[in-house]
């Protein structure tokens, strides 16, 4: 059977300082969450191992991350961070890569006040040095930074990249048809996964399968059951829903499909896209 892979989970511990995005007013999840706390959950759903995101945008943060890989042996991969914008980037990305539990890196897009910062050609060297190390780049992106993605993977043919939370699409306002478009655009390159992910937190309160079941419907008619990743988003799901939830709510999303999809969806898509040569798979 093939394994389970949660693609998308959290550590953090606050009195690290560096997570500015974490502040009280987000309550639930405005504390330590370590892997003592994730293990039950990962033993009830019969998840067998995960992928670790970073949470904060220092290099400080990647190897804490990796510091709790190296002792945790459900968690397959580390999705770091560093600063693409640093003149030795392309340096920072081989010397991060040289630990083989760094599957992937992870700018946060979402909070830089540019765009199109991703279509930046300065960058070209920091993006083929994450290709050139066997590494993944994971896109936490919005609606607006579609365009400029699609861009960049046109000059960087060989750089896989996932797209974290299906780009967090206007679920409460209603998702505009040009936001389809630009992910038909993203799906026509054949490197680019979309993570399910991150869905409940941007939806209205209380959002359950019939919210949701259009919005798969459109991920999977564009990226096909073998370019999408389940995620949990845990602990920043619990704003919206129980990992027990969500779950349940992505195998009835999934319910139609094949057992070979399924099973691609919830764990062999992410063992090929980040576990290939890296990692603990």
């Amino acid at each position: 059977m093939t394994l389970r892979i949660d693609a998308h989970q959290h550590f953090w511990t606050l009195k690290r300082g560096d997570y500015g995005w974490l502040t009280s007013d987000l309550g639930a999840i405005f504390r330590d969450f370590a892997p003592a706390d994730l293990i039950p959950l990962l033993m009830r759903n019969g998840i067998d191992k995960t992928v670790l995101v970073q949470a904060a945008p220092t290099e400080s943060e990647t190897h804490f991350l990796l510091g709790i890989a190296e002792v945790t042996p459900f968690v397959a991969g580390v999705v770091g961070w560093t600063n693409f914008d640093a003149k030795d980037a392309a340096w920072r990305i081989a010397d991060l890569a040289r630990n083989k539990l760094l599957v992937a890196l992870r700018p946060m897009v979402q909070d830089l006040p540019d765009p199109k910062w991703l279509a930046r050609q300065e960058l070209s060297s920091a993006f083929d040095a994450t290709a050139d190390s066997g590494l993944v780049f994971d896109a936490l992106v919005l609606p607006a930074h579609l365009s400029a993605l699609a861009a960049m993977m046109v000059r960087h043919p060989d750089l896989t990249v996932v797209v974290d939370h299906v780009a967090k699409p206007h679920l409460r306002k209603g998702i505009s048809e040009s936001f389809w478009d630009d992910m038909a655009v993203l799906a026509k390159q054949p490197q680019c996964v979309c993570k399910l992910s991150g869905l409940l937190t941007e939806a209205r309160k209380g959002a359950g399968l019939d919210d949701l079941k259009p919005v798969f419907k459109r991920v999977h008619a564009l990226f096909g059951s073998e370019r999408i990743l389940w995620g949990s988003d845990w602990p920043v799901l619990t704003l919206a829903a129980s990992y027990d939830e969500w779950f349940a709510m992505a195998q009835k999303l999934t319910a139609h499909l094949s057992a070979t999809e399924r099973d691609g969806i919830f764990g062999g898509n992410a063992k090929r896209i980040y576990l290939s040569g890296r990692g603990r798979g």
